[in-house]
């Protein structure tokens, strides 16, 4: 009975005040044939001890101890273990939408503190209070195009995440929009020479990502005179946070979105994640979400408002800038404590170590294979070509504990045997070595140390 917030004699009386003599007798105007006389047939109740012990040898099945070399959108990173000892702070933590929004006055300015050092990192000028997820928010980011543009057609680089890609389409083909993708070029950039042929006067927005989905950095400078020449927007989309504290920010974009995974948010089989919309002030109007102010009260302390909602629920439907009813204020909050704790002197640190432990890794591999648009600018990804087919490589190094890269053949098949690998401040000397002596065929004994 621990669980149960009844006691036998609150049953007997609420029974009462009913009018019935038992439970069974609120079940009576369901026919005799449909009821079920036995008990059901599960195993009998454990108790507590039994119930921890049942769960620790499930947990003992769990796959641990492999290296990883996955990104493409989820990465894995340190994550402080102040971030969840704040978060779950019962103030945090049990919150929900705050519909009386003022009186939360410590998730208004936790949410505050977050769009502020979003505007510092992307170089914009105003951020909402976060969106669902990285793909999520670039889709939304078409969408506030279209309404400030009054444009219809989209414009969206192959280079950009392909399930991003594939969320926008979902949003645009059910509001009759066109979309259509412009190609990469050799350098695994998009293809200026075909952006600028496929710009036009009719172009909402050009939505491109950086690092690209191959880990490229796009030349944002030059895919901003593009579109803005024919007074379109350009839509920068981030999937992998932790790039700005070493690239320079996408300041010539007019809206940027991005994934704030990477800033102290889990894994955790993919998601919940935080999303983020940030964009020039003057488009503050049709942003969509909502938005956390600064003010004074009457006797001038500093205080906290939610000054933009324009959602269905605040304003007249046709009005509306999205339908989103909520923003990712605990995950949001996670990124907050992320930042707060590295600072931009640690941020610049932890994407040096990136990029130095994926330098390390593509000159490594690349000894196995060829890596692909060695020669432009990158991240911590890379593409890594191999005369092995990927399905046969990654089952060998999975014998091995080895977690090779993304197979590509699903979305660029013309690619060949391609690979997308990553490595993050995780990723140590030994299991690179390890699996570039798995893929030479070499014997390796790996350890994740």
């Amino acid at each position: 009975m621990r669980y149960l917030p009844k006691s036998d004699t609150e049953r007997i009386e609420m029974l009462r005040e009913i009018g019935a003599t038992s439970i069974d007798d609120l079940f009576s105007v369901i026919p005799d044939e449909y009821r079920l006389e036995r008990d059901l047939d599960i195993p009998r109740q454990m108790g507590e001890s039994e119930v921890v012990e049942y769960f620790k040898a499930a947990a003992a099945r769990n796959a641990n101890g492999y290296a990883s070399f996955l990104g493409a959108g989820a990465y894995r990173h340190y994550r402080p273990v102040i971030i969840d000892s704040l978060v779950q702070r019962g103030e945090f933590l049990t919150s929900y939408t705050p519909y009386q929004a003022e009186i939360t006055q410590g998730t208004l300015q936790a949410i505050f503190e977050f769009q502020t050092m979003i505007c510092e990192l992307t170089g914009m000028d105003i951020a909402n209070a976060s969106m669902y997820d990285g793909s999520t928010g670039a889709a939304e980011a078409v969408m506030m195009a279209i309404r400030v543009t009054g444009r219809d057609d989209v414009l969206v680089a192959r280079t950009v995440h392909p399930e991003y890609r594939e969320v926008m389409h979902t949003y645009a083909q059910h509001q009759g929009h066109d979309a259509r993708e412009v190609g990469y070029g050799p350098d695994g950039r998009i293809d200026l020479a075909a952006l600028e042929q496929a710009v036009t006067e009719e172009t909402a927005c050009v939505l491109v990502q950086s690092p690209n989905f191959f880990g490229i950095i796009e030349d944002i400078p030059a895919i901003a005179e593009i579109a803005h020449k024919k007074n379109a927007l350009l839509i920068v989309s981030i999937a992998e946070a932790v790039s700005l504290g070493i690239v320079r920010p996408p300041v010539e974009a007019d809206i940027v979105s991005m994934e704030a995974q990477s800033f102290g948010v889990a894994l955790s089989y993919g998601g919940p994640y935080c999303g983020v919309l940030a964009a020039k002030e003057k488009y503050l109007r049709q942003m969509p979400g909502r938005l956390v102010g600064e003010t004074k009260d009457t006797q001038g302390r500093r205080g906290f408002v939610l000054t933009l909602s324009t959602r269905e629920q605040h304003i007249r439907r046709e009005k509306a800038t999205s339908n989103i009813c909520t923003n990712q204020a605990l995950v949001a909050l996670m990124t907050t404590i992320f930042l707060t704790v590295y600072g931009k002197q640690g941020m610049r640190e932890l994407a040096e170590q990136n990029l130095a432990k994926a330098k390390y890794a593509a000159n490594a591999l690349g000894k196995q294979g060829r890596v692909l648009f060695a020669g432009t600018p990158r991240f911590h990804e890379f593409v890594l070509q191999t005369e092995e087919p990927a399905g046969q490589l990654n089952a060998r190094l999975l014998e091995k504990k080895i977690i090779g890269g993304l197979p590509l053949e699903k979305w660029y098949p013309e690619l060949g045997n391609a690979t997308l690998w990553c490595a993050t401040e995780l990723t140590t000397k030994e299991q690179i070595d390890a699996a570039a002596a798995v893929i030479a065929g070499a014997p390796v004994a790996v350890s994740t140390r």
